[in-house]
């Protein structure tokens, strides 16, 4: 009986331990608001994809739409990281957050009144990529006022990647089946009103003054020394060129998703299927880091996880059962997730304040640049040789960029361990020099 009760604790404390971050007032408000706010965000990516497909029958149009989604984004990140760091970041985020309702409620309004055309569809899409241009890079560095204590910080990087990959579990299905019920209108109402959720949780928050940028540097100067610190400083370097390659080729199979749901036999419902299947395996990827303990480790997993996404990429193209097409979508989503979700934290962990939200920009841009012409390159290709083989080859890149990023890791390890040292990240130097010095 003692034995088994000293088990339970452990267990318990290992629980506790993997939500550590919710400790914080500011962050547990954010969690909740925000965990209802991307159940909303996912059923409207699932409905804008739908609706595309529905009403054009094309590969290359929902190419064309995501890339238009995603495009500003990419070539205004760089400008708007300067701009988040000379605003006061709830504030930014409460507008963003307002400005993104203001822009489903309109493709509700349209949807729902049968009067939305394709160009009304890219240019609220567009709109969309505006807002997160400022929302993504403000979103990122805030997470350092939410979270008072720097060792709880990839915590709650992680914890924040479970809760929207729960979201993209939970969202896509209800998309479905509402989707099946009374058209995609509704789901772009749902998400409209969620906003109001993140936006309440935001104005709840206590959060201490923190110190804006205040520089006599234009912003040309500080984009400039923000692209010199990525350009120059191996590891980011490294982690945001594995980010962009996986953004550009493992992220591009999510717009050819309404043609693998035909392709299989079905309709809406398979499409939420699908897609809920690569939230199973991202919610899993987001746990399992959650429960982590230390960085140390995180950029030899992130090397297998876009391992896993590309072989789970090809083996997909080849699939012609949904059952075994649902499975590899799991990998998928536990590939994409982990790897995204360690790039973050490595990051974070490494870049100085003064720089945060500058570099966390570039991470937006490595996502938004890269994903538009991911998609846009997928839909060129599947209209060429199909999806199936398009997904086989953007998965074949991915092995290739895992190979790539398993030689650089020795290199970069040697640079982040006196960092992490400085930080007070490692555990047990000893350790980590003798044992894991290729695996940080």
């Amino acid at each position: 009986m003692p034995a088994t009760s000293a088990m339970s604790g452990r267990w318990l404390a290992s629980v506790a331990h993997a939500w550590r971050a919710l400790r914080h007032p500011n962050f547990r408000l954010f969690f909740f608001g925000q965990s209802i706010s991307v159940i909303g965000t996912w059923m409207t990516r699932l409905a804008t994809s739908w609706l595309v497909y529905r009403l054009t029958h094309s590969a290359l149009l929902l190419g064309i739409v995501s890339f238009a989604g995603q495009i500003i984004s990419f070539l205004i990140g760089p400008l708007a990281g300067v701009w988040v760091e000379r605003l006061d970041r709830r504030k930014l985020l409460v507008w963003t957050q307002a400005a993104a309702a203001v822009q489903s409620l309109a493709m509700a309004s349209l949807t729902l009144a049968h009067v939305i055309t394709l160009w009304e569809i890219i240019a609220l899409t567009a709109l969309q990529g505006l807002i997160n241009a400022f929302d993504m890079p403000g979103r990122q560095s805030f997470l350092v006022q939410m979270v008072d204590d720097p060792n709880d910080l990839s915590n709650a990087i992680a914890i924040n990647s479970s809760m929207a990959n729960g979201a993209r579990l939970i969202g896509p299905a209800i998309a479905g089946l509402v989707i099946a019920a009374v058209g995609e209108g509704w789901c772009f109402l749902i998400d409209g009103v969620s906003y109001f959720a993140v936006v309440a949780s935001l104005l709840l928050m206590h959060i201490k003054p923190a110190s804006i940028a205040r520089t006599a540097d234009n912003m040309l100067e500080q984009m400039r020394e923000g692209w010199d610190y990525v350009r120059t400083f191996r590891p980011i370097r490294s982690i945001l060129l594995l980010f962009s390659i996986v953004c550009l080729m493992g992220y591009s199979y999510a717009v050819l998703l309404p043609i693998f749901a035909a392709l299989l036999h079905g309709g809406a419902s398979t499409l939420g299927w699908l897609t809920a299947a690569s939230g199973v395996g991202a919610l899993t990827s987001g746990l399992s880091l959650a429960a982590r303990k230390s960085v140390i480790g995180l950029t030899r997993m992130g090397q297998v996880a876009v391992a896993i996404l590309g072989a789970a990429l090809i083996f997909f193209g080849l699939s012609h059962r949904l059952w075994l097409s649902l499975v590899l979508m799991v990998f998928v989503g536990f590939g994409l997730m982990q790897g995204a979700a360690i790039s973050n934290t490595v990051i974070q962990s490494l870049v100085p304040e003064d720089k945060r939200a500058r570099v966390m920009s570039y991470y937006t841009t490595a996502f938004f640049g890269s994903a538009p012409f991911g998609s846009l390159l997928a839909g060129v290709l599947a209209h060429r040789i199909g999806a199936p083989h398009t997904v086989m080859l953007t998965g074949a890149c991915c092995v290739a960029a895992s190979i790539w990023f398993a030689l650089e890791l020795p290199k970069i390890g040697s640079i982040m361990r006196p960092i992490y040292q400085e930080k007070g990240l490692l555990p047990d130097t000893n350790l980590i020099r003798d044992e894991c010095e290729p695996a940080l």
